[in-house]
């Protein structure tokens, strides 16, 4: 793994080594629904529904109407788009290629 996250710890690399395990949605809905709470996971979704918008040129308005997101989280979300790890940008690109 060339990316150094600061974040990195055994038991993270364990979370997400456990992610990779799963092989189709019913895995990741009995899994996340085991491992978060409801609130959590619409979170979560609601995340990347923002990043999705924010890379469509969405404005904070329709954002937020579309998605219920506050402008903080509009803000924090696009934040990361533009200075973070480029998380959210690898995961909508794959997405936008299974299309």
């Amino acid at each position: 793994m060339a990316y150094e996250s600061k974040f990195k710890r055994e038991d993270i690399d364990e979370l997400f080594k456990a992610i990779l395990t799963l092989q189709d949605e019913e895995d990741c809905y009995r899994f996340f629904e085991d491992i978060c709470t409801i609130n959590e996971i619409h979170a979560i979704a609601q995340r990347l529904q923002v990043a999705k918008l924010l890379s469509e040129k969405k404005t904070y308005s329709e954002i937020e109407e579309a998605t219920k997101a506050s402008t903080a989280t509009i803000s924090r979300i696009n934040k990361c788009l533009v200075y973070g790890s480029e998380g959210y940008q690898r995961v909508l690109d794959r997405l936008n290629n299974q299309k």
